[in-house]
């Protein structure tokens, strides 16, 4: 049953100033598959403007057994009597509940059916898709004033399958954008015994001054995780879970256009690139669950202390990383498992996304005068650059690189003395530079070149001659 406090007053909501989100996951309008398979609502403006008082809630379920036909799903379908068709609901199973956010009129979320089929490829569950478009299809501010309803809707159903025999901890909840909170708020009415949720770059706007008891905190389900991909805009900024995975520093994903447009209101074809980085959170988790490669997170205090080469290891999950994923325990060995505990970790602009963490180390002889260092690391087919800053007072320089490929797939390292001719250190002598991945692969030696001497306008390379799966 609910707790007592359930009806506790929610306050007022202020007005978002910004009216952003408008197009928050717009997606191509899908065909009709036949009058026996479920879909999302999807309505049009006379439709709405006759329905915007109606919340309608409804239910979509997808097993493996229906994939690519899904069932409308209420009570009635777990009852044999009342069902035409036998659900294909199996109580047995843990259950994952996806939750959509905002959205803009007329439209219905594209993806779902791709993380269902994800999921169902990962591991053999129903997944429940909640479906609230009419009540999430207005004035951003005033659909957040309906999130706790949609909370409250859900948590009826949670109560009527727990009456079937499912257990609270079987449930994962899979919140995007509004819909985190959303899942964060049925995790409230049920104090934190949830198994489960997930919070793809949950919401910012209204949120990110907002008490715990009305937003997604680590308190909601047994464990909480969170990928920020946006939290200069659309998403939050600061961490809402057990474990919180910032990529590239949670903001201006690779791949993504910038664009002057991200902060007012849109509704034309520039949608594309604005929500970009909003829904590279989704994207990665869908390719995460693939489990093509693995995205590894690197417990770090701040993104610049990250880059920086300052957080190496992860001891405070007894050495293992955390990867994002579907299963419960990715990395995670320590019990209880931190609390709002940041994870940084770099992409790449495609799917798979994985991308392999190299630190690379410098130390420089005593300058005269400030310099600048373009170093490539260069594979058969791919280059990666990153430009060092070399001070007078400093001779140890360190910085992450990110490389899809391995360290033995490195093939050579280029040097090159970059910047003023006349405000710049003319001639650099670097003691060592090394590269090595990090978290470490256990008996790989890192690459190292000593004694190098360059002058700018003459560029230093030096091959490695190496072969993988030799450590």
């Amino acid at each position: 049953m609910f707790p007592q406090n359930m009806h506790r007053a929610w306050g007022p909501v202020l007005l978002c100033g910004l009216a952003v989100l408008t197009s928050l996951v717009l997606g191509a309008e899908e065909s009709s598959r036949g009058a026996e398979c479920a879909d999302l609502n999807n309505t049009t403006w006379s439709q709405y403007r006759q329905r915007r008082a109606e919340l309608q809630v409804r239910y979509l379920l997808l097993t493996r057994r229906n994939q690519d036909c899904a069932q409308a799903f209420t009570r009635a379908s777990l009852t044999e009597t009342q069902q035409q068709q036998p659900s294909h609901f199996n109580v047995s199973r843990p259950t994952k509940v996806l939750v959509h956010g905002y959205r803009a009129i007329g439209s219905r979320p594209s993806w779902v059916k791709q993380l269902a089929g994800a999921l169902l490829r990962a591991e053999d569950v129903n997944v429940v898709v909640v479906d609230w478009v009419y009540g999430a299809s207005f004035a951003y501010n005033l659909v957040v004033e309906n999130y706790k309803e949609v909370a409250l809707q859900i948590s009826v159903l949670i109560n009527q399958l727990q009456e079937h025999g499912c257990r609270l901890e079987s449930f994962h909840f899979i919140g995007v954008s509004l819909g985190a909170h959303v899942a964060g708020f049925v995790g409230t009415l049920f104090e934190g015994k949830i198994g489960r949720i997930t919070g793809l770059d949950p919401a910012g706007p209204m949120f990110k001054g907002a008490d715990t008891y009305d937003r997604l905190d680590s308190s909601d389900a047994q464990f909480v995780d969170a990928i920020h991909t946006d939290s200069d805009y659309f998403g939050i900024s600061i961490p809402v879970g057990h474990v919180d995975y910032f990529l590239n520093g949670g903001k201006d994903q690779t791949g993504c256009a910038r664009s002057r447009f991200t902060s007012i209101l849109v509704y034309f074809p520039v949608y594309g690139y604005v929500i970009c980085d909003h829904m590279r959170a989704l994207h990665v988790y869908m390719s995460a669950l693939n489990g093509s490669c693995p995205l590894v997170g690197i417990p770090c205090s701040s993104y610049e202390d990250f880059l920086q080469g300052r957080c190496l290891d992860c001891d405070v999950f007894q050495g293992t990383c955390p990867t994002i994923g579907a299963s419960p325990g990715r990395g995670m060995l320590v019990s209880p498992v931190p609390r709002e505990q940041k994870l940084f970790l770099l992409t790449t602009s495609a799917p798979p996304f994985c991308s392999r963490h190299f630190l690379l180390q410098m130390e420089v002889s005593p300058l005269d005068r400030s310099a600048e260092v373009e170093v490539t690391l260069r594979t058969e087919n791919l280059t990666v650059e990153k430009r060092l800053r070399l001070q007078t007072d400093t001779t140890v320089y360190r910085a992450v690189v990110s490389h899809p490929l391995p360290l033995c797939e490195i093939d050579s390292i280029h040097l090159k003395n970059t910047g003023a001719r006349f405000y710049r250190q003319s001639e650099i002598h670097v003691k060592s530079v090394c590269i090595s991945e990090f978290p470490a692969p256990r008996g790989e030696e890192p690459l190292c070149v000593n004694n190098i001497h360059f002058r700018r306008g003459a560029p230093w390379s030096h091959d490695f001659v190496q072969v993988c799966g030799a450590f």
